[in-house]
């Protein structure tokens, strides 16, 4: 077996690693008790992904996948910077509202 076939070998290997991953945080990012395990699930599923992309541009030797890689990323982050911004304002209007509803039942 040549080198080169031994580490293609090893990195359809390292993706099928990072399937099995990829699947474990998604169940994490469905069943998880609160939204920051889903949010850093997403992100980790993200992360994973770029990885993949990274690994099979090394393995197909196809440059313009690195591109798409890079642009995954900016998506990747953008969209966690919303769902976090989302949840903080979600959290503080909870918050809000609790506190009034605390004034009423005081006043009262």
């Amino acid at each position: 077996m040549e080198l080169i076939q031994q580490f293609e070998w090893f990195f359809y290997g390292v993706l099928c690693v990072l399937a099995v991953m990829i699947i474990l945080c998604l169940v994490r990012a469905v069943i998880g008790p609160r939204i920051t395990d889903r949010v850093v699930a997403i992100n980790m599923i993200g992360t994973m992904v770029m990885a993949g992309i990274a690994i099979l541009s090394v393995v197909k030797n196809e440059g313009y996948l690195v591109d798409i890689c890079l642009i995954y990323a900016m998506i990747s982050f953008l969209a966690v910077v919303v769902l976090t911004r989302i949840y903080t304002g979600v959290y503080k209007e909870a918050k809000s509202k609790k506190r009034s509803g605390d004034e009423d039942n005081g006043n009262s």
